[in-house]
């Protein structure tokens, strides 16, 4: 065998060992037993150590001295390799196994201390947490910025200081929308009644399977908070029900779906390389922003799921021509997977700023339940009524994804971006989707997007799709004439 060839089969084990780490998560947020915690976490260690070790074998180096790509696909892999190989390099296996038994064990006080609603029950495991990132971070950022070093891992080549820039020009236009829309003279209708589960689960299933989502290689289940795991040829997803809340359920699905989507659309011959999975979670978030937004709750869809609404669940009260307006009313709420689209970003920019904060040393975990009230209320006009509802809400910190939270925004922008193009290309859209059909959406998405997998840097599969530099413009301009029709202004 060839260098090329001796470190793609090496590869190709660690890729799998790290499905199967994946695997351990999705257990754990899923059905595994409440008293596992502790076992759980020594697993994840052992196995986070030993991919570690094939991470940073010596012979890595020694294959990528001599290896020869034969094409664009094979120098690719090499490139992902060595970014992998230099970047695991620095951290130190024992600070590694560190973060992977504390986030494994942080994630169940954190669902304790939300259910609770008692912070201080989470903050001595967050300052465990903090801690540990920060050392990871230093080790990464070779006297560079920390937090950089941290978006690096989620969104490569992103940098904390262009992003504030990005997102401090999508602030007053968004401001600016909200106010319009709070001030409008238009009445919605509210559903008073509650929806029963089994409905709920039943019609979230059909929603995936509309959206594409392909259950011989996946999976629907139950989470506190939704989330997507896996790749290749097993892709798992979970969602929650609320009795009052159906479009929660739905749409949190949609959600999860445009991610496992991704997934399951990258070009099989990527499988178990480092080709095989998205190529950041920007990318991840253009996808399951724009099946959710952009197609899930666009006037033409939502048409048919009225219809699906009522063969399930019988009259609720709200018309067809309502509908729409009621899918995507626009209110502050605490909760920011709850949110609508024109406050979405509010969300994720507080999130932002707050943890660069914190990773900079400026703000203490201790200080952290009043500073995100004080930004909270200053942000979106509310005082936050419980800490499940403000510093407690998200998943995020308990795991260790600093850096994570913009990549959200930075979705929105993407699938912005990805809708223009998309509607330019497919005239026909909103004729299908008032069928419940999205197969001219997602079959162009896959194309353009998804089966490329991690062949090209983030920003380039955008550009390569749409044929523009990524850009907040689009994004704005859709927000705008969307919700300005909806409320009528």
């Amino acid at each position: 065998m060839s260098a090329f060839d001796e470190l793609m089969a090496f590869q190709r084990e660690t890729e799998a060992l790290g499905q199967v780490m994946g695997r351990l998560g999705w257990d754990m947020e899923t059905v595994m037993p409440e008293g596992a915690a502790e076992q759980r976490a020594e697993e994840m260690a052992a196995l986070d150590s030993v991919l570690h070790a094939r991470r940073t074998d010596p012979r890595i180096g020694e294959w990528l001295e001599t290896a020869q790509a034969a094409d664009e696909v094979g120098a690719r892999k090499l490139a992902l390799i060595r970014r992998s190989y230099e970047k695991t390099q620095k951290v130190p296996s024992k600070l590694s196994a560190a973060l992977a038994r504390t986030t494994s064990l942080a994630h169940r006080v954190w669902a304790e201390a939300r259910a609770k609603d008692d912070f201080a029950l989470f903050a001595p495991t967050l300052e465990e947490v903090l801690s540990l990132s920060r050392e990871k971070a230093d080790a990464l950022a070779d006297g560079g910025d920390l937090y950089d070093a941290l978006l690096d891992e989620y969104e490569p080549g992103a940098t904390g200081a262009e992003l504030e820039a990005m997102f401090g020009a999508l602030r007053p236009r968004l401001v600016a929308l909200r106010e319009k829309v709070m001030g409008a003279e238009l009445t919605l209708p509210r559903i008073g009644r509650e929806f029963h589960e089994e409905g709920q689960l039943r019609l979230s299933r059909e929603l995936a399977l509309a959206f594409g989502y392909k259950l011989t290689h996946g999976r629907i289940d139950k989470a506190v908070h939704p989330f997507s795991s896996g790749s290749g040829l097993d892709v798992r997803i979970t969602t929650r029900t609320d009795p009052k809340q159906p479009f929660d359920c739905f749409y949190s699905t949609v959600h999860e779906v445009g991610h496992a989507a991704y997934e399951q659309g990258v070009d099989q011959a990527y499988l178990l390389t480092p080709l095989g999975t998205g190529a950041s979670m920007g990318v991840h978030e253009s996808q399951s922003r724009i099946y959710e937004n952009q197609l899930g709750r666009s006037a033409a869809f939502t048409g048919w799921l009225h219809g699906r609404m009522l063969d399930e669940f019988g009259d609720f009260g709200v018309g067809r021509e309502d509908f729409a307006r009621v899918v995507n009313r626009v209110e502050p709420g605490f909760i920011r997977t709850e949110a609508d689209e024109v406050h979405y970003n509010l969300h994720v920019l507080l999130r932002f700023d707050i943890e660069r904060e914190l990773i900079a040393g400026r703000l203490s975990v201790s200080d952290l339940p009043d500073a995100w009230n004080t930004r909270f209320e200053r942000d979106f006009g509310v005082k936050v009524d419980r800490q499940s509802n403000g510093v407690l809400q998200d998943v995020h910190w308990s795991e260790a994804l600093f850096g994570y939270f913009p990549t959200y925004s930075l979705g929105n922008v993407y699938a912005g971006c990805l809708y223009a193009a998309l509607r330019r290309d497919v005239p026909d859209l909103d004729d299908a989707l008032s069928r419940g059909d999205t197969s001219l959406a997602t079959e162009w998405l896959r194309e353009k997007v998804q089966r490329h997998g991690g062949l090209y840097e983030p920003r380039d599969i955008i550009a390569r799709a749409t044929g523009e530099t990524p850009s907040e413009g689009p994004l704005l301009d859709y927000l705008e004439t969307k919700f300005e029709a909806l409320y009528e202004l």
